[in-house]
């Protein structure tokens, strides 16, 4: 008998089959005396028992108002103005690139690395380096934002500068160039000028540059630029924590003006105004002193807050008129008629102490 492909295929399919069924009630055989654990009445899908008890989900999940507000956590909306945390992945030979997780990296030019001059940006930053950035302006067409640490130092800077006026605090700096009207110097990165007036020194004014000089201040202006320091008033106020009025000093006559004289006494400079170089009258200066003259003088006043010292010889007169009579006179009295003068003062302030209350 033919026996065909497809008969074949048919009956083999069925050996297959018959001997799976055997092994099968096999397998159940040697297992039913196994304890399988399985509960007598299983419920059905149906059985409400059987699905997880419903709960009260009105609480679960976000407004629409609070996924907005969780958004705008993570919506880098940068601004011009804004202080951001950034850090430096590249550096260029005109700037870094400066990553602070906007869509496209930030750039910072090599003018804005810092409020100092520095050689190269290296000398500041590294790549990989993280710290705070000013946002100088918005995107440009390519989405990129422009950053500065110059700015910030800028601001921290005249915050330091206007704390250190209010302490009335004595500062030194570097002259690094002179003009006309004065000298430059440079005060935590800001650019300060100190008037030709207010500069206390027998050198020159152009071999100032490299020197440190002691300087208070006389303006700080953020909103017009403007630091304006005086070395005059540095060193009186130093001079002035060693004098007292009424103290007779030694100086010399520095320049003399219609109005009085300047007397340089130890490095500072005060005036002898014309109606304290006697008791009599005196046209100008010039007629009873001259320049480099040595002469003592008394100090009649100690204005800290102007940085002046005012002086006199009229009070040193052993007789009215002798500075213009008997000047070596006066230079010989000078102690004794200071001494004099000073009990006068003390006895003017007793006097004038209001009278004490007795109690009976």
């Amino acid at each position: 008998m033919t026996v065909t492909p497809s008969e074949l295929e048919t009956s083999t399919a069925a050996v297959v089959e018959s001997d799976l069924d055997i092994a099968a009630e096999q397998a159940f055989a040697a297992d039913a005396d196994l304890d399988l654990g399985i509960p007598d009445e299983v419920p059905s899908a149906d059985d409400p028992s059987s699905r997880a008890a419903a709960r009260d989900i009105e609480g679960v999940g976000f407004t629409l108002d609070e996924f907005a507000s969780l958004l705008s956590k993570y919506d880098y909306n940068f601004k011009p103005g804004d202080v951001v945390k950034g850090a430096v992945f590249a550096i260029e030979s005109k700037g870094a690139m400066i990553d602070i997780g906007a869509k496209t990296a930030a750039f910072m030019p090599m003018q804005e690395v810092s409020i100092n001059r520095v050689e190269g940006i290296a000398d500041v930053l590294e790549p990989g380096e993280e710290r705070e950035f000013f946002i100088l302006s918005e995107e440009n067409e390519d989405g990129q934002l422009t950053l500065s640490i110059r700015r910030i130092e800028y601001q921290r800077a005249w915050e330091r500068v206007r704390q250190l006026q209010k302490e009335d605090a004595t500062i030194y700096s570097e002259v690094f160039a002179t003009n006309r009207g004065g000298a430059l110097v440079r005060v935590e990165g800001l650019r300060g000028f100190i008037p030709g007036s207010h500069i206390s020194t027998r050198k020159p004014k152009e071999d100032l540059v490299a020197d440190f000089l002691p300087l208070k201040f006389l303006e700080v202006d953020e909103e017009r630029n403007r630091l304006v320091l005086s070395h005059r008033r540095a060193l009186v106020e130093r001079k002035m924590n060693r004098l007292e009025v009424g103290e007779v000093v030694i100086g010399t006559v520095r320049g003399i003006k219609p109005y009085g004289a300047f007397i340089d006494i130890g490095g500072v400079s005060g005036l002898l105004h014309i109606s304290e170089i006697s008791h009599e009258h005196i046209e100008t200066p010039h007629t009873v002193l001259n320049v480099n003259d040595q002469m003592k003088v008394m100090i009649i006043d100690l204005d800290a807050e102007r940085g002046r010292i005012s002086l006199s010889t009229k009070a040193l007169e052993p007789e009215p008129g002798d500075m213009l009579t008997d000047p070596q006179k006066v230079f010989e009295k000078a102690e004794e008629m200071a001494a004099r003068y000073k009990q006068m003062l003390l006895e003017q302030a007793e006097d004038n102490e209001p009278m004490g209350v007795t109690v009976d």
